[in-house]
């Protein structure tokens, strides 16, 4: 099982989002946490804070994490496993480092989120 996690930025009512590249394998084209997958002998938060610098430049202050919940996808060799965070709290402005990945974030109102184009639908509801 892939186990994955993924971050919600949350400051002012908003959440942080990037836009998945339409040229990506799965899921293009729509708004998604940022996030990866756990590496070997990772924990979730460990890999947490590090896809958070990778893909975003911030250090997040693994205090102010909670952990939201989790959604399945797939069986078999593709079954997927992802955590959902909060994050309240964290060092730096978010950029987009992964162009290759993602094509823009935004702050979205947590209001908003329901009119987009999710990966995943769930994730709306958790936040």
């Amino acid at each position: 099982m892939h186990v994955v996690v993924t971050g919600a930025l949350v400051r002012d009512g908003a959440v942080l989002l990037v836009h998945r590249s339409p040229t990506r394998r799965a899921y293009p084209d729509v708004w998604d946490l940022p996030g990866g997958h756990v590496e070997a002998g990772e924990s979730e938060l460990t890999a947490l804070a590090r896809e958070m610098h990778e893909e975003l430049g911030v250090r997040i202050v693994a205090e102010s994490a909670s952990r939201l919940g989790d959604w399945h996808a797939g069986s078999g060799a593709d079954a997927v496993r992802v955590s959902v965070w909060q994050v309240g709290d964290w060092v730096g402005s978010p950029t987009n480092r992964a162009p290759d990945e993602h094509d823009d974030i935004a702050w979205v109102g947590l209001g908003e989120l329901g009119g987009l184009a999710l990966a995943h639908d769930d994730v709306a509801a958790m936040l």
